[in-house]
Parts: C-alpha cells; sequence; structure tokens
C-alpha cells in the first residue's frame, strides 16, 4: 500500500489556473477507479485556492502510473493541456503526504494563515469519497488523522484565535474602502445559498449589518432567508437591489458570470460607490466591473495579498504539532502494513499445530499424557511466534516491512492479504464558493 497526493495551490499557480484545473474535479476520484486502475483509492479536495487528488495504490511501482491517469482524467475534464496539467501538481508520496495535508487541515497552507474554514473542506471532502466508495481504508485513516491534527492546532495554540477567514479578511477590506464604515448603514446583496453565504451572512450579523438581501439563480434563496434571515431576490427585483446596495458579495461559484455591463446598466451617473467581493473561485462577477467608475473590486487574490501574518510563534507551534502527528501516522502505518503478515504467519502455524494436536488425540485420546503433550506444543508455538513478531514490528518501523512479507512468501509460501478497509461515516460541513460539479448551479464546496 502506497499514498500519493497531486497537489495544485494558490502558493504555486494563479487562481485561474486552479479554478481552471478544478472544473469537474468532483468526478475525477470515481472516473481513476475503473477496472485495471492502478489506484485503489481517491479523495478529491478541491477549495477556493487548491485542488487535490489524494490516492492509494498498491505499490511503488504504480505511482507513476497512478499519476498519469488522474493527470488525464483532469486534462479531459478541465479541457487544459496534458503538458500543462502535469507541470500544475507536485506529486508527494511517502510521509510527505501526510504531513502536506496535516498543514492544509491545520491552516498553515492557507491564503490567510490559521483559517478554520479548511478543516471543514478536508473533513467534507472525505464524506464526499466515502459516500461515492471511492476512500479506501488507508486514506479514510489520513483524513480522520488531519481532522485530529486540525482539532489539536486549534486547542493547543493560538493560531486561528482571532477567528481570520477569507470572508472576515474580505469585510474588512470592505470596511476600509468605504467612507461610512458603519455596516450597519449599508444594503449588502449576498449571491449564492450554500453553506458559505451562510457563514458570510452569519458575519455580516456580527458586524450589525441588517440589510442583506440573497440572490440565487437555482432559485433556493427563498428557503434559504426563511432559515438565514435576509431579504429572498428574484431575476425581476435582482437589478433594484444590486442598484440599492452598498456591497455587493459573491459565493455561489455558479456558471452564471455577471458581466460589467449589466451591473453599469443598473448604476446611475451619480450613483453612490459600491463595493463588490467575489469570493468564488470561477467569479462570479466579470473582472472588468472593477474598471467602472465608482465600484471597488475585492477578489480572492485580493484576499492573500491582505492576509495579516500569523505570529510566528502560533506558527511554529502548529508545524510542531503537524511533524508529530504526520511522523506518529507513518509509523502506525508502517506497523498496520505487517498486522495481515503477522496474522498469516500464526494462521498459518496453528494450522500445522491443530494437524499434529489432532494426530496425538487419535493415538492417545482424552489422556493427561496427550493433555500434557498438547500444552507442550501451544507453549512452544507461542515462544516460537514471539521473535517474529518482534521482528515485524522493527522492521515496519524502519520502513522495510516489504523484506519481512516477501520473506513470509519465500520461506513458508504465505500470501498476505491486504487490511479490509474502514467503514464509511456520515456528516455534514460547511462548504466554500466554488462549483466543482460540471453543470450544476449555485453549489458551494466545503469551506
Amino acid at each position: 500500500m502506497v499514498l500519493l497526493s497531486l497537489v495544485a495551490t494558490h502558493s504555486d499557480l494563479d487562481l485561474e489556473t486552479v479554478a481552471r484545473l478544478s472544473a469537474g474535479s468532483s468526478q475525477v476520484a470515481s472516473s481513476v477507479l475503473k477496472d485495471g486502475s492502478p489506484i485503489s483509492g481517491a479523495v478529491v479536495l478541491a477549495t477556493c485556492n487548491r485542488v487535490e487528488i489524494y490516492c492509494e495504490t498498491g505499490s511503488e511501482n504504480d505511482v507513476d502510473a497512478a499519476r498519469t491517469a488522474v493527470i488525464s482524467e483532469i486534462s479531459d475534464r478541465s479541457g487544459l493541456d496534458e503538458n500543462l496539467v502535469a507541470r500544475s501538481f507536485t506529486t508527494n508520496t511517502g510521509p510527505e503526504v501526510s504531513r502536506h495535508l496535516f498543514a492544509v487541515g491545520a491552516g498553515l497552507d492557507s491564503a490567510v494563515v490559521g483559517e478554520r474554514e479548511i478543516a471543514g473542506q478536508v473533513r467534507r471532502a472525505l464524506n464526499e469519497a466515502q459516500q461515492e466508495g471511492t476512500a479506501s481504508g488507508a486514506l479514510v485513516r489520513l483524513f480522520q488523522t488531519a481532522s485530529r491534527t486540525a482539532k489539536d492546532v486549534g486547542a493547543q495554540t493560538a493560531l486561528g484565535g482571532r477567528g481570520l477567514s477569507i470572508v472576515s479578511v474580505a469585510l474588512d477590506l470592505a470596511t476600509d474602502l468605504a467612507e461610512d464604515r458603519d455596516w450597519a448603514s449599508k444594503n449588502v446583496v449576498v449571491f449564492g445559498t450554500g453553506a458559505y453565504a451562510g457563514a458570510t451572512m452569519a458575519l455580516l450579523r456580527e458586524r450589525g449589518c441588517t440589510s442583506i438581501s440573497v440572490y440565487s439563480s437555482s432559485g433556493r434563496a427563498r428557503t434559504f432567508t426563511e432559515t438565514r434571515g435576509g431579504f429572498p431576490l428574484t431575476e425581476e427585483t435582482l437589478g433594484a437591489a444590486v442598484a440599492a446596495a452598498d456591497v455587493v458579495i459573491g459565493c455561489s461559484g455558479s456558471d452564471r458570470q455577471i458581466s460589467a455591463a449589466e451591473v453599469a446598466a443598473g448604476r446611475e451617473a451619480d450613483a453612490k460607490p459600491l463595493t463588490i467581493i467575489d469570493l468564488a473561485l470561477t467569479h462570479d462577477f466579470d473582472p472588468a466591473v472593477g474598471e467602472l467608475d465608482g465600484v471597488e473590486l475585492i477578489t480572492l487574490e485580493s484576499v492573500r495579498l491582505a492576509a495579516p501574518e500569523e505570529q510566528a510563534e502560533s506558527v511554529n507551534q502548529a508545524a510542531k504539532i503537524v511533524d508529530h502527528a504526520a511522523r506518529a501516522f507513518e509509523e502506525s502505518q508502517q506497523a498496520r502494513s505487517v498486522d495481515a503478515a503477522i496474522v498469516a504467519l500464526r494462521r498459518h502455524t496453528m494450522a500445522v499445530l491443530e494437524t499434529e494436536l489432532e494426530k496425538v488425540r487419535n493415538q492417545h485420546g482424552c489422556t493427561g499424557p496427550a493433555q500434557e503433550v498438547e500444552f507442550a506444543m501451544r507453549r512452544m508455538v507461542k515462544q516460537l511466534l514471539h521473535l517474529p513478531t518482534v521482528r515485524a514490528r522493527e522492521l515496519a518501523a524502519s520502513g522495510q516491512q516489504d523484506q519481512y512479507i516477501a520473506a513470509l512468501d519465500a520461506l513458508y509460501g504465505i500470501s498476505v492479504a491486504e487490511p479490509a478497509a474502514a467503514p464509511a461515516s456520515s456528516g455534514s460541513e460547511d462548504s466554500c464558493p466554488v462549483d466543482h460539479t460540471a453543470g450544476s448551479r449555485d453549489q458551494a464546496a466545503t469551506a
């Protein structure tokens, strides 16, 4: 069993490329598990500023084939040239897989360092893979450990203690741009009805904003506002609401993009200043709206550049927790890799023992001497198995478990079965403003 991950993030690519790579990414996991594939499990983590595919293969020899399969699938779904896709993804194997994911889940690799939304994205990625049946046992353990590590970072460090998130930083930018900093006096229009839009509304409420209207291209605004507050908009009322707005926030990830001409058509020559916050990776608004007179545009890139730095001490503490968790996970994985071998050796040995004991019983019956012989033989077998078991653990700890498994095959002809996959678990998580499913509308991905 070997884990690998293909990683494309804001750290190495522009957000436009990340957005194009994410197109249809929700179907990648199930597509790469077809018959004959070197991949036995896959989980996709697609967020506002990253696309990451985690896979399990049978051996190191399958890694290149697995990477090729994933690259080809992403190229087909995104329409991007396969060479460009290949250059966009960094491949992690071995301990780097867990170390990277645990850092991501803890917010150390986020545009807003320490933000807590990413932990929900990690949990949701696993939930969706389990529901689709693409998560192998090793990947389940990897993502569950990432979630526990994120909780440990939140509980044991001050990282993220200020409650920073992509939305909060965007709202801070909007506040700095406004002449009137009082959110209680602002009219706000929110595009989207996913969990990310809900989180946006909650933060607006915290800042005193009460005039919030919600638009959904899929018609879910009324249901959304019934439980979260706000006023639902329709196609007919949207134009007037935007014309009267002080701030418009896009977090739907819809395929329909609002053009600069549409925004300009609803504004009069002497219209009041308008701030548009576009948090959708695929853009709810044409970037050209930022060139309109009286309009300020805040994007994910703006948020990344404006995000405050967390204290170095908190980051260092979090990094140590992540490193410790990654080492413990790798040791656990190595130990698990020989569990099946130990069980196979014990089963083989006990089968031989039972065969010999049956001969003793047939010859001497249930007599005292026969029972003494049985007791002695069982004790001897237990002692004989002790050292091979200890050596198995030692070899696994040093990454040499394959030698042990090969020795069992060479000496005894014992074939070692793979450990069973962990059962799926259910749960609901938050979402972020990205539509990673081709053709869907107003669907938020996890945040």
